[in-house]
């Protein structure tokens, strides 16, 4: 019985430091970035490059992924607006049959952005690789992320750790059921204590490779 008690009470310390750090790691990155996230096209101020963080057109139930679209339609929003004149598109392509850049890129022709002012990083496998490959292969050092607000959030935290000055602009979220709760806030909390622990070891993209004139 006293093993059993013992058991419990350490079991319990894992789960209080566990939930401690995960909230640590979520609010310092909310309240870091917060006064730099966008809402309002008139009031975010002009960048040059505008770096959007990459998702697949399909949902993995086949159907639209609202987070591709409300992304597309942000760009848009800027790029008309006079906000921003070149779109860094930065996603996966990890194999001929998963190609996020290039379906981006396609969306945003059809919403008459010229193909001159879209660049494509074809090695934008997450987060951290699209931001530090966005100085360290296309050169900026300013810009303004593109992407959910939450989402956001993390990538100009990862941006001013790179010495970005970035800003963001937020996209439409989706509609928040149970699924955005699971899938949206709860793995985006992992991802922030997963952040912390690539940044203190330093961690690099998975590729980096000659400079790329924007």
């Amino acid at each position: 019985m006293r093993m059993f008690k013992m058991g419990f009470l350490v079991i319990c310390i894992l789960i209080i430091v566990g939930v401690a750090i995960v909230t640590t790691a979520y609010l310092v990155v909310m309240y870091s970035s917060y006064p730099r996230q966008y809402r309002d096209v008139s009031k975010i101020p002009y960048n040059r490059v505008a770096l959007v963080l990459g998702t697949n057109p399909l949902a993995p139930s086949g159907n639209m992924n609202y987070y591709f679209k409300y992304r597309i339609d942000a760009c848009e929003r800027l790029y008309k607006a006079g906000k921003v004149s070149k779109i860094l598109v930065s996603g996966d392509n990890h194999s001929k049959d998963y190609d996020e850049p290039s379906c981006m890129k396609q969306a945003l022709m059809e919403r008459g952005i010229p193909e001159s002012d879209i660049v494509l990083d074809y090695a934008g496998f997450r987060t951290l690789d699209s931001v530090v490959r966005c100085k360290k292969v296309f050169g900026q050092e300013r810009v303004t992320i593109i992407s959910q607000g939450y989402h956001n959030a993390r990538a100009i935290y990862l941006a001013k750790c790179s010495g970005i000055d970035a800003i963001g602009y937020d996209a439409k979220d989706i509609k928040r059921t149970r699924t955005y709760y699971i899938y949206g806030v709860g793995r985006e909390a992992l991802a922030r204590v997963k952040m912390f622990v690539d940044l203190v070891l330093d961690k690099q993209p998975k590729f980096l490779g000659e400079m790329i004139e924007i």
